[in-house]
């Protein structure tokens, strides 16, 4: 596979994924693909009665349950999984002994091993142990996200060791002990008989260059997952777990790699650890798809759902490929940006699935979103238990910007504009720029209804007067409704402490990168290649003075 950036999605840029992160964007990339077909889009809280008798795992704050009508039915969703996926099925899932047992029945490939109810003792679980050849693998039976996830055990001590911290230090007293499937960790995605996507996760890493320090190259690939729109929230973070992972491999922070050199900093593949997601959809061989669909299958009342598996490089092995667990709530976020490949449009397919009379309406273009933080507001506050998103605007949508210059700042003129945009169906917005300026944006379905607002900006009178006037299309996204922004409102403490953490995280940020800038120029000082060319350089300069 080509080694290139990630393609995302067009219809979920940065800018209208913004306000959602980790858990909140799985749910919203579903929803929002349902609202821009033209379906009814509720939100709600866990108090909900439509929720009483859904598996709903987690404390999972506003943002996470969500409704979409047509017509002709209705679905609730936790997340990414839709109410088709039966309670027994979540349970059976989020029970990896459980889940093994269902496997193993149907015939699909596990790694060798049994789980351990509450009641056994520390003894029995290290006896068995002994019955299985290293390395090992211990973990809890309903935790996720690698949560107390032990891996590659090589020695009776270490399998101590491993009990010590899983059970006792981390409290997760059922537990599962297996044999370590060595190979590539794959997340592949299926709906029914379908394999949707499928993304290699590679533990949190970095590249060598032969110049900086780990601890260095750590912010390198940091500033690289800023830049994506999911991974810019699951940061490779220092901590006891790393320092000690490169220690046992020779290395300390301060340790320069030999260029090429690739240096693994956990074991755990997560993406929310600083695991790396690779989109491999078109190239993993057609018998492990068959595996995931084979293990979605085998859990009754599944249909879809995201399946791990090992892959071994060694095809000679009894079984090279194994499924290591069942994510019935499965996060999306690595195949929707992932950091090399293809991003694979899994809430499309989530939507075909629940309203089949949707299918082949196509959001790739569409520029238009709900603000989720306001939608969710009344959620948030507990002012309401549901709240129902005004429809999607269909068809194409056109978007102009306009640059007023003038006496423009006013408030009462800014009321003006909302309403008349309102009265058009206009969506967008209008905020002050700097001195006497401001700018709005206005998009909507028709043409003829831009081309009226325009006329009307300089039809109000009082206190205002309008000197010049541009125009220009727009082609950013444009959210839902017409709003009179301010960078914070000077009148809501809760806004003002929000401006506040963001600049001092921008503060920081800037900090850590003129710190870095520092070290970078005194490796140039101090190379080879600096003090080589230094009579070069002196003659450079008294070329320039004469």
């Amino acid at each position: 596979m080509k080694d290139k950036q990630g393609i995302s999605l067009p219809q979920l840029s940065a800018d209208v994924v913004k306000n959602a992160r980790k858990t909140r964007l799985d749910a919203f990339a579903v929803a929002l693909e349902g609202w821009r077909r033209g379906l009814k889009l509720k939100w709600y809280t866990r108090d909900s009665e439509h929720f009483q008798d859904m598996v709903i795992f987690g404390v999972n704050p506003p943002g996470r349950l969500f409704s979409l009508s047509s017509e002709e039915r209705t679905h609730y969703f936790f997340r990414t999984r839709g109410d088709k996926v039966t309670n027994e099925a979540v349970e059976i899932g989020s029970e990896k002994d459980d889940t093994k047992i269902y496997l193993e029945k149907a015939g699909v490939p596990v790694p060798k091993g049994r789980g351990f109810e509450v009641d056994a003792t520390d003894e029995e679980i290290i006896e068995y142990s002994k019955t299985l050849p290293y390395p090992l693998v211990l973990k809890p039976t309903n935790a996720s996200l690698g949560n107390g996830v032990v891996t590659n055990i090589n020695s009776d001590e270490e399998f101590k060791k491993a009990v010590e911290y899983v059970r006792h230090e981390l409290e997760y007293d059922e537990v599962i002990v297996e044999q370590f499937a060595a190979g590539k960790e794959y997340r592949v995605y299926v709906i029914e008989d379908q394999v949707i996507a499928a993304y290699n996760r590679i533990p949190a890493n970095i590249i060598g260059d032969g110049e900086h320090t780990i601890e260095e190259l750590i912010d390198l690939k940091n500033k690289e997952r800023r830049r994506n729109a999911r991974l810019n929230s699951c940061l490779i973070e220092m901590d006891k777990e790393i320092i000690e992972f490169i220690g046992a491999a020779g290395y300390t922070l301060e340790s320069i790699p030999e260029k090429g050199e690739e240096i693994y900093l956990r074991q755990k593949t997560n993406v929310s650890s600083g695991g790396d997601p690779i989109d491999v959809t078109d190239e993993i061989p057609e018998e492990f798809k068959q595996i995931a669909i084979d293990a979605v299958k085998a859990i009754p009342g599944l249909y879809h759902c995201g399946v791990d598996i090992i892959v071994n490089d060694d095809r000679t092995v009894e079984n090279p490929a194994v499924v290591i667990e069942l994510n019935p709530t499965a996060q999306i976020g690595g195949i929707l940006y992932p950091l090399r490949g293809q991003a694979r449009n899994i809430p499309a397919a989530i939507i075909d699935y629940y309203f089949p009379e949707t299918k082949g309406m196509d959001t790739t273009h569409s520029k238009i979103y709900f603000d989720l933080p306001a939608v969710l507001e009344p959620l948030e506050n507990r002012s309401a238990i549901e709240v129902e998103i005004p429809p999607a605007p269909m068809g194409k949508l056109y978007a102009k910007r306009f640059v007023v210059k003038g006496k423009v700042q006013g408030h009462s003129y800014h009321r003006f504009l909302k309403r008349q945009a309102i009265d058009r169906g206009l969506h967008g917005y209008v905020k002050n720029m700097v001195f006497d300026e401001i700018e709005i944006i206005v998009a909507g379905t028709e043409k003829d209804d831009i081309s009226k607002f325009k006329q009307v900006i300089t039809s109000y009178k009082k206190n205002t007067q309008v000197n010049d006037l541009k125009e220009e299309n727009y082609e950013e996204p444009v959210t839902i409704g017409f709003e009179i922004t301010e960078r914070y409102n000077t009148k809501n403490i809760k806004s003002v402490q929000h401006a506040l953490r963001k600049m001092e995280k921008e503060l920081k940020r800037m900090n850590k990168h003129k710190n870095r800038m520092e070290k970078d120029n005194q490796h140039v000082l101090n190379s080879t290649s600096w003090k080589v060319t230094e009579p070069v350089r002196k003659v450079g300069e008294m070329v320039k003075k004469k």
